[in-house]
């Protein structure tokens, strides 16, 4: 009797390891990993099912809780929630993981199947749902590859040709119309509310709705305006615009159509897509899952860990109005939400085709990692982290937070101003070992306070990451690495930045724009940019130190506002121009305004001057006293060697040389998706067009 009385206690111990698999069965006990000969017992088959077992067993579970997730498919048509009784604790934490060596998705999308082949080679669906007006997408991805909609012109850009004062209905508040060149708008075109306009402005994109569009002035009205009135954000004469979903322009190969009135998507086949074969997604839902803490309520979700899952296929829902926004696009939505979220991690995960951001950390979130996760195929940007809010109580305020060893490439696609890593008003977060690379804005953005007002971006690190293939030509005024307002115990160290290209003004390495004050940055190689390796718009006692500065386009340092207090101090760094400026910009004042010292200075073509004075009378600032005029003897620059030869003139000054090798993702911490596509990239077509040959 008391072995039986022992057995029954051990057979009714709370479970604390749940499986799922995509055919299990809700009616189980998700205790096994599969399911059993008799098919009595096994995985459950749905992720809800599982939290709510894992939530039942919270009180009394004798160790840490586990859900782990066999591969394949799970789609949700709403996302998971989890709260505070979705917690563990640092004893017991609770952990939802992928099965090893399997790839299980959740999935915000729907496979389309059924298509059928038209006399034109088109695949074309009819969907009842959306026929019906109850579904909508804007988004496809074919055989795990987004494909677009048909847009205008076919190659480059329209450009505006002429600015047009708001229409009342607008006015005082932004911009809702131009006047367009011959031909570029056509009013017979049919389901004209779905056509979108994006406008171009500096450093963002407008997306519009077509209102109306009057032949006879040439005039194109939109059904909302832009986000603000100011200069930047103004429709003006030459600024570039696209025009997108246009039934009459579908024709390429690639391309999709969705008609709202019958219902029918059709697509064009790109070469060797088998109908049969072919996997065909359209989103249903933006988010797939949200964590609901409540920071202000002291209700927190706690030591819950997310590992080895792929997040993909969400959708982005434009507004009856369109959309414009100020910057960054930092209000678009993430496939993943967190809120009041503390000892925490995301690890080895993927995020995907998403429609908007990847993950957002938001108010209250602290000591969360997301270590090792690949991002990629973004509308939007990768990570977001604190919001624009400076909250006087800390527990709403997100900090010190990681991101390290993660990858973030292929985004804007559809919202080009979305920003790799983008940090708020949040202080204390370290982004390091991360490669960040083919976006349209800024690899990453650091404070959100324009001046020398309140910040609570301060006390966060860039360190060891690799920032290449930013801007391609799309936007201005960005940087590798762009920070605001007062930062102390700011610093951005071992970067590798490259290749940062504007479409007009603006295309930095490093870039502390309005108040940026009080931040280090040493140790870091910057070359090939639009603009400079370093600009400074303005800002209060920042420090350069034992960086290289290469191959700027206008200047390799750049200083724009004069103000009378220390700008920065440069020093211990090299610039090395090919034909252009070595300082750009202003230059006015002296050491009370710029330290410059223990620097070495060349130009392969031979021509250098110091914002336009020879060095000698330079130096009569009281700048630049230690500094030399010299070859710095890099082992082959022009094919990205900046290695220092042993008799390297820098070196003599106190320069320490610099091995950014380790740089980016360390590939021995990559696993899981990461690991997959480090070992097989996948390139991705541009998104929007090259700026224009000059």
């Amino acid at each position: 009797m008391r072995h039986l009385a022992l057995l029954f206690v051990v057979l009714t111990l709370p479970a604390e390891e749940w499986f799922v698999a995509p055919d299990g069965n809700d009616l189980w006990s998700g205790q096994p990993s599969s399911a059993n000969a008799a098919k009595s017992d096994g995985p459950f088959a749905t992720l809800a099912r599982a939290q709510q077992a894992a939530r039942a067993a919270r009180d009394s579970a004798n160790g840490p809780r586990t859900i782990t997730v066999r591969g394949g498919r799970y789609e949700l048509t709403a996302p998971l929630i989890f709260a505070a009784e979705d917690s563990g604790t640092a004893e017991k934490p609770m952990t939802w993981r992928a099965m090893a060596g399997e790839t299980p998705v959740i999935s915000g999308g729907v496979r389309l199947t059924g298509f059928e082949r038209d006399a034109n080679g088109r695949w074309t669906l009819t969907i009842p749902a959306v026929q019906k007006g109850e579904w909508t997408f804007r988004q496809l991805w074919v055989n795990g590859e987004r494909r677009f909609r048909p847009r205008l012109p076919k190659d480059g850009y329209h450009t505006i040709e002429a600015e047009l004062p708001p229409s009342a209905a607008a006015q005082g508040k932004g911009f809702d119309r131009f006047r367009y060149a011959p031909g570029a708008f056509d009013p017979t075109w049919k389901n004209q509310r779905d056509i979108e306009v994006l406008t171009f402005h500096h450093w963002a994109m407008s997306r519009f709705r077509l209102q109306s569009i009057e032949p006879e002035s040439r005039t194109v009205q939109f059904t909302g305006h832009t986000i603000s009135n100011a200069d930047w954000s103004g429709l003006k004469t030459g600024w570039r615009y696209l025009i997108e979903n246009v039934a009459e322009a579908f024709g390429s190969p690639g391309e999709w159509y969705l008609d709202p009135q019958s219902g029918v998507l059709s697509y064009i086949p790109l070469p060797g897509e088998d109908l049969a074969s072919a996997e065909v997604i359209a989103p249903r839902t933006d988010q797939l899952l949200r964590i609901d803490g409540d920071p202000a309520a002291g209700r927190f979700v706690e030591h819950l860990h997310v590992s080895g899952l792929t997040f993909a296929h969400t959708q982005w829902a434009l507004k009856p109005e369109g959309y414009s926004f100020y910057q960054a696009e930092m209000i678009i939505p993430a496939t993943i939400v967190a809120t009041g979220l503390r000892d925490a991690s995301f690890s080895n995960c993927a995020i995907i085709h998403t429609g908007g951001y990847g993950l957002e950390l938001g108010r209250g979130c602290k000591r969360v990692a997301i270590t090792g996760c690949l991002l990629a195929d973004l509308s939007a940007g990768g990570i977001k982290i604190g919001d624009g809010s400076i909250h006087q109580d800390d527990t709403q305020v997100a900090s010190h937070n990681t991101v390290r060893d993660c990858l973030v490439t292929q985004g804007g696609r559809v919202h080009p101003a979305g920003i790799g890593v983008w940090i708020g008003q949040s202080h204390h977060n370290t982004v390091e070992h991360c490669e960040i690379s083919d976006l349209y804005y800024s690899s990453l953005s650091l404070g959100w306070t324009w001046g020398y007002g309140p910040s609570l971006g301060h006390h966060n690190t860039v360190a060891w990451c690799h920032l290449h293939h930013i801007g391609q030509g799309v936007l201005s005024d960005m940087g590798g690495i762009y920070n605001l307002g007062v930062s102390p115990g700011t610093i951005f160290h071992h970067n590798h930045i490259h290749h940062i290209e504007s479409f007009g003004y603006g295309g930095w390495g490093l870039y502390t724009d309005e108040g940026s004050s009080n931040v280090t940055m040493e140790h870091n190689l910057v070359h090939h940019t639009t603009s400079s390796g370093f600009h400074q718009h303005y800002g209060k006692d920042n420090t350069l130190r034992n960086n290289i500065f290469a191959y700027g386009g206008e200047a390799q340092v750049m200083r724009t506002r004069d103000e009378e207090h220390l700008s920065f101090t440069l020093e211990r760094n090299i610039l090395l121009a090919n034909g252009r400026p070595l300082l750009g910009s202003n230059w006015n004042g002296d050491a009370k305004k710029f330290v410059l010292n223990h620097n070495v200075y060349w130009d392969e073509d031979g021509s250098i001057d110091f914002a336009g004075k020879p060095f000698d009378e330079w130096k009569q600032k009281g700048i630049d006293a230690e500094s030399v005029v010299a070859d710095p003897r890099f082992v082959d620059p022009t094919k990205g060697d900046f290695t220092l030869k042993p008799d390297s003139p820098a070196l003599a000054l106190g320069f320490q040389p610099l091995d950014l090798r380790a740089s980016g993702v360390r590939r021995d911490q990559a696993n899981g998706p990461l690991a997959a596509w480090l070992a097989k990239p996948r390139s991705a077509p541009r998104v929007f067009p090259p700026k224009p040959a000059k």
